[in-house]
């Protein structure tokens, strides 16, 4: 299993991100992805999955509303769109295999300033 993040950067409050997760090794289609975020000096929060079909997305309520996780499966890519960002949304992003973040990529670091 192989999770490669990317498209996290400096941004300033009320920006936007695109986050890609490129995953290799195991069958993309069939699995649900999550992403999951660790701001710094705290643990790993789950934010976001969606299944296998795309067809059922579920968001933490912190992200809810701001957030939108989508997927290609012929791309064998999983992407989180980042909207109006909050000095609290600053952290390592990573996407994973499970909610807990066991089966997760490098991440991919977001900031955001005032």
């Amino acid at each position: 299993v192989h999770l490669r993040e990317s498209g996290g950067g400096p941004v300033q409050t009320g920006g936007s991100l695109r986050l890609s997760c490129v995953a290799s090794g195991f069958t993309f289609s069939a699995n649900t992805i999550n992403w999951v975020r660790q701001a710094p000096g705290k643990g790993l929060e789950w934010i976001s999955e969606i299944t296998g079909g795309g067809s059922v997305t579920l968001y933490s309520d912190s992200v809810k509303g701001r957030f939108t996780i989508s997927r290609d499966n012929v791309k064998n890519t999983a992407y989180l769109q980042l909207n109006s960002l909050q000095t609290e949304d600053t952290g390592m992003y990573y996407c994973a295999l499970d909610r807990g973040g066991v089966s997760r990529g490098q991440g991919t670091q977001v900031t955001v300033s005032a």
